[in-house]
């Protein structure tokens, strides 16, 4: 047993809070003289923020034993709790709150042991850093000073220690081939492994995919399917199968595209039975790929590092610099970074050091050769398997910087969320923030702005200094970029001082939305929003001038990438490989702008006329706690599959839909006309594949759907008292959903207390300041742990096993009633439409408590009236018992079990709309 380090530990729970002091007496005490007792000696303590919000006092300071974790295990997973982190030391977790403060003096003494031993295998680079932080005062650096030894040779520097990229041969198109069906059963065989169990839905899954694979025979006419596999079915393997089977053969790369952080890393697990890390000479056949803001940005990390950063925010750098020599790939955002070291800092401080849109320099930065974002595409034009997320899929087919590059198999692993993902990445919205990024993409920084962000002028100073038209288009751009809305934009227009006429026109948006909304978003602080029609004249003048002043923008700027090309092709002697990859990206920047510039111009140019049938315009203030943070103008397709069918599909050899719910679970079955016609392949005259392979899950005696009748929707009280009880007949174990951020901080604060007493902790999003990942992976590490959340957690979240054995949803889920969802539901049936969504959504909440064959529990909703014709949204034969509160406590309580089917409760046939609109 390590020796604890002899300094006093403070622990805080919704339960209370206990001090132990140096001398290794613990008592309980109260939060106020819990904060005096910090303020007076830095105490050990575990994830301060949370520690601060349970006590009430932001201010909190001490010595936070995951900060001395992540320096000291750089990119090692810790579940930051006491018993995550017991269990990462190999400690004896505690038994209950009032054990913490020793198990935090002894975690402590256990981490500075690690520090003086000859196998600590992040040693490299720790003595460096060390006076850093010491410089930073960093409470830590005295306390592990004495633990950290000098090292005989100076420490390489992070930016000498990371590796360069190679440049590699573009690779050659992919072999024509076709794949027998037992090739394929064969390779699933194989990923599998030898006395696996055997799985009929799992095999036939796997051939109709194999077919996605063959030679197309007519261009813009990719083969398709659309695969529903039920819960349990193994997909992941029934695609990795044909998918490795036709990269070996065919010398080609396959991407799978998740809509998920949680589902990526699933994927990249699993994909290392059919490839290796790397091969033999050193690549990599899979590779991860997210967007750029995902990836730490070296020259961001060197600015901070360098002074750019201060205070608290120093302190951050130096860790993130410490994981950035251990990292595997420098993914920031759901990689080997833990997601919980950027919550301990100021906001932002992560986003930060990530690749801020219009800063990047690409081959104009001096670690160029070494940035994770280059590697990673690079990687990718030579891998076999690309995992990847829809919008990047769809980006990198629209706007790709290389065409060779552009993914033309593709598998949409939960395929349910591409339509989510099309109407987001094929959506126009010209608002204040939109507008104020592409004028300091333009001109730089103004004033005193700080950062490194840097304009056209200084991007493109040797271009301009050698081609003359090229430098007047530049000069130019940046005069007419005077016209969109700069620093202070929103207080302007609050006070009537519009300046420009894009801050002119958004300052009328803002007008006219106030003037028309009803919908009670503005007593409720939320964002409000009107429809783009019946505009008033002065309105329309407006969207005019702005619509000119936005050409003027546009038009040097697409001089500017026609002057790029033809130096590129007629090259100057000074022009090197660095400088021509510089003006490459320059010139993929340039045309992205120029498309964003024209897709407003069109956008602004329909204002006043007669509406487009293929478009949905609205006028919008977003707000925050009844504060304004953008306003501006939105389009969105009515049917974004349209554009994807053209961009994604169309180029497109192969393209694979899969789900567990990818069809809607209708009264009359499943509707696969619905599901066709959510594909895009109705707009490129393709009739798709269909296969549906049904969960193997015995849902008829290993889950329960009660439907509680006696909770009134909009009583509070009640709600929360409905949850505190379920939890506790639950024994924890439950997941609760919302639809309401509201509603959800009113109950937690109403019943988290209660639970702690009993020894039930709760969690929630908008609450505690932990980011959706880490409290899942918290509530995945505590079986007793209940967690609390919105829409975040209906989808991708992974908890098999004990540790979730109920889902609560607070009621039905009903679309929320905006005006992109009035004009959907009026093109899509009505009702209808909306009944497909609600069970999609049912049917993914419901996914989350049945997740193994051994998986058992209840599926709760809380309201008082659910339409029978949402029942079919669950699995067939699943019980669907309606009941009171007490009846479904009861039934909680006894657990899951198929004998008591003859005592159940009848499904009562209820066919009224809940309608809250």
């Amino acid at each position: 047993m390590p020796a604890p380090l002899p300094l006093p530990a403070l622990h805080s729970s919704h339960a209370g809070t206990w001090l132990r002091d140096a001398n290794g007496s613990t008592r309980g005490l109260s939060k106020g003289e819990a904060i005096m007792a910090a303020a007076d000696t830095p105490a050990l303590i575990l994830n301060a923020p949370l520690v601060a919000t349970r006590l009430g006092y932001p201010d909190l300071s001490g010595l936070d034993l995951l900060e001395l974790y992540a320096f000291v295990f750089p990119a090692k997973f810790c579940v930051p709790t006491p018993k995550g982190l017991a269990h990462a030391l190999g400690l004896e977790e505690p038994a209950s709150d009032d054990a913490v403060p020793a198990l935090l003096q002894t975690a402590a003494g256990a981490i500075l042991e690690v520090c003086e031993s000859e196998n600590w295998e992040q040693r490299d680079g720790a003595w460096s850093a060390l006076q850093s932080l010491t410089k930073a005062r960093w409470p830590w650096a005295q306390v592990l000073a004495p633990h950290i030894r000098k090292p005989e040779r100076a420490e390489r520097w992070l930016f000498s220690k990371l590796p360069e990229w190679d440049e590699s041969p573009e690779r050659p198109q992919p072999a024509q081939i076709m794949m027998d069906d037992s090739e394929v059963e064969a390779q699933l065989e194989r990923l599998t492994g030898e006395g696996a169990e055997r799985r009929d839905g799992q095999r036939a899954y796997a051939k109709a995919v194999g077919k996605v694979f063959a030679p197309r025979s007519s261009q813009k006419l990719p083969h398709v399917l659309l695969a529903q596999a039920g819960t349990g079915i193994g997909k992941t393997l029934g695609y990795l199968a044909p998918s490795s089977l036709w990269a070996e053969s065919a010398k080609g790369t396959v991407w799978v595209s998740t809509f998920t952080k949680n589902l990526q890393r699933q994927l990249r697990s699993e994909s290392r039975r059919a490839w290796p890390e790397k091969r033999a000479d050193g690549t990599q056949p899979v590779v991860v790929r997210k967007g750029r803001e995902n990836y730490l940005c070296l020259l961001n990390l060197e600015d901070a590092l360098q002074g750019g950063f201060g205070g608290r925010a120093a302190i951050l750098a130096q860790l993130v610099a410490r994981w950035a020599s251990f990292s595997r790939d420098g993914d920031m955002i759901g990689g080997d970074l833990p997601g919980w070291l950027g919550t301990l800092y100021p906001k932002r401080g992560i986003a930060a050091l990530t690749d801020q849109r219009g800063e990047c320099v690409y081959a104009g930065c001096p670690h160029y050769r070494k940035c994770f974002i280059e590697r990673a595409a690079r990687a990718s034009a030579q891998a076999d398997l690309v995992i990847a997320n829809h919008a990047l899929v769809m980006i990198n087919a629209a706007r790709g910087r290389d065409h060779a590059q552009r993914p033309s198999r593709i598998i949409f692993d939960e395929g349910h969320h591409v339509f989510q993902a099309a109407d987001s990445t094929f959506a126009a919205a010209l608002t204040g923030a939109e507008a104020i990024e592409l004028r300091r993409w333009i001109i730089g920084p103004e004033r005193k702005t700080k950062g490194r962000r840097r304009g056209l002028a200084a991007r493109l100073a040797d271009v301009a200094s050698y081609d003359d038209a090229g430098g007047e288009a530049v000069e130019a751009a940046i005069e007419a970029a005077q016209a969109l809305p700069s620093d202070g934009w929103l207080q302007r227009l609050n006070d009537g001082e519009a300046y420009g006429p894009l801050e002119k026109l958004l300052g009328a948006v803002r007008a006219l939305t106030y003037a028309r909304d009803e919908s009670g978003g503005q007593e409720a602080g939320y964002g409000i929003e009107t429809e783009a029609a019946q505009l008033p004249g002065n309105f329309v003048q407006l969207a005019g001038e702005a619509e000119e002043a936005l050409a003027r923008i546009r038009h040097p700027l697409v001089k500017l990438g026609v002057r790029l090309e033809a130096i590129v092709e007629d090259a100057p002697d000074w022009l090197d490989g660095q400088g021509r990859a510089r003006i490459e990206g320059a010139r993929h920047s340039l045309a992205w702008r120029v498309d964003l510039i024209g897709a407003w111009e069109s956008l602004l140019n329909r204002l006043g006329g007669p509406s487009d049938p293929q478009f949905v315009d609205w006028l919008a203030v977003d707000r925050s706690d009844a504060r304004e943070f953008d306003i501006g103008i939105h389009r969105r397709w009515l049917d974004p599959m349209k554009p994807f069918a053209k961009v994604v599909l169309e180029p497109s050899h192969g393209v694979m839909l899969t789900s567990a719910t990818l069809t809607d679970r209708g009264p009359d079955g499943k509707d696969w006309e619905s599901a066709v016609a959510a594909s895009g392949t109705p707009y490129i005259e393709v009739k798709p594949q269909m296969s549906s392979a049904e969960s193997p899950f015995d849902y008829a005696n290993r889950a329960e759907v009660l439907i509680v009748t006696d909770i009134k929707r909009g009583d509070l009280p009640a709600l929360a008292g409905a949850y505190a009880r379920i939890i506790e007949a639950a024994g924890g174990g439950v997941l609760g959903l919302f639809t309401a951020i509201r509603r959800l901080r009113v109950v937690h604060g109403r019943i988290a207390d209660r639970l702690a007493r009993a020894g039930l902790p709760l969690f929630a999003q908008h609450v505690d300041p932990i980011d959706t990942g880490t409290l899942v992976d918290i509530f995945r590490d505590d079986p007793r742990a209940s967690l609390l959340g919105t829409d975040a957690l209906r989808d991708g979240v992974d908890v098999p096993g004990e540790s979730l054995r109920c889902v609560a949803m607070e009621g039905v889920p009903w679309p929320k009633p905006s005006i992109l969802h009035r004009a959907r539901r009026a093109a899509g049936g009505g009702s209808a439409y909306d009944d497909r969504l609600i069970r999609a959504r049912l049917a993914q909440a419901f996914g989350r408590l049945i997740r193994s064959k051994d998986d058992k529990g209840h599926f709760i909703v809380l309201s008082a009236a659910f339409p029978s014709r949402l029942l079919s949204a669950f699995p067939e034969r699943t019980p669907v018992i309606r009941l009171t509160l007490e009846e479904a406590l009861q039934r909680v309580a006894e657990g899951v079990s198929g004998e008591r089917r003859s005592a159940e409760v009848p499904a009562l046939d209820i066919d009224e709309d809940e309608i809250p609109f």
